[in-house]
């Protein structure tokens, strides 16, 4: 037992004083495939914007989490807050591939569109477009 105890302190302790360059990275990509959700418990209204590309994003390179995901879902409440449509809740869904963006697309509106009870809005790509934000770490 004590053994087994032992060992555990030295791996964790090894993996302390290992370079942080051998550990998870965070990276550009050229580019993503996106589209924006808002909703709201107030209202029946759901809101889609049209998949684009979003160029010069920075995820973390081992699981493809996009970084400062909060910064691209305030843009789409930015703009729906200056159009008046205030407390909604908004989410970005993102791929590095378009195809499998397109089909999380499809399924979140069949979705809504089968409930019945929801009016779905589409958001034109002329009127927003998410904007890359600038990776910072805190």
């Amino acid at each position: 037992m004590k053994l087994k105890t032992c060992l555990m302190v030295c791996a964790a302790l090894f993996a302390m004083m290992m370079p942080a360059d051998t550990m998870a990275k965070n990276k550009c990509v050229p580019k993503i495939y996106a589209f924006g959700f808002a909703a709201s418990f107030n209202d029946s209204t759901v809101y889609f914007t049209e998949i684009h590309e979003v160029d010069s994003v920075w995820i973390n390179e081992k699981n493809k989490f996009l970084l400062n995901r909060n910064d691209y879902s305030n843009q789409l409440k930015g703009y729906l807050d200056a159009k008046g449509l205030t407390h909604r809740t908004c989410i970005i869904s993102y791929e590095l591939k378009r195809k499998d963006l397109e089909k999380r697309y499809e399924k979140m509106k069949a979705k809504y569109l089968k409930k019945g009870n929801y009016s779905i809005e589409y958001i034109e790509p002329k009127d927003f477009r998410f904007e890359a934000v600038e990776y910072t770490e805190e």
